[in-house]
């Protein structure tokens, strides 16, 4: 496999995260499982930033978001799966 487009850190995960810049709505995105080894493709609904979060599945509104297989935040609107997942849509459980 070549660079992936985003990484999962662990099964539970239900984003992953992009690490190359550039993606843009329509893409489709490769990414790695960091912790099984496993790819997944994902078409990216959105333009998304490096760094930034892409979800993995659909989410409804009060979904937990789970990266690094803990509660990260908490959607506040609705996330199609391919969807970028950032402060626009997602709360932090940290505040």
């Amino acid at each position: 496999m070549s660079q992936p487009d985003f990484l999962i850190h662990e099964d539970a995960d239900n984003v992953g995260v992009m690490v190359v810049e550039g993606v843009t709505a329509g893409q489709t995105v490769v990414g790695l499982n960091m912790e099984s080894q496993q790819t997944v493709e994902v078409r990216a609904l959105n333009d998304i930033p490096l760094g930034h979060k892409i979800a993995l599945i659909d989410f409804s509104e009060g979904d937990q978001v789970i990266k690094y297989a803990g509660k990260i935040g908490k959607i506040v609107e609705a996330v199609q799966k391919g969807g970028h997942v950032h402060v626009q849509n997602c709360k932090t459980n940290r505040w």
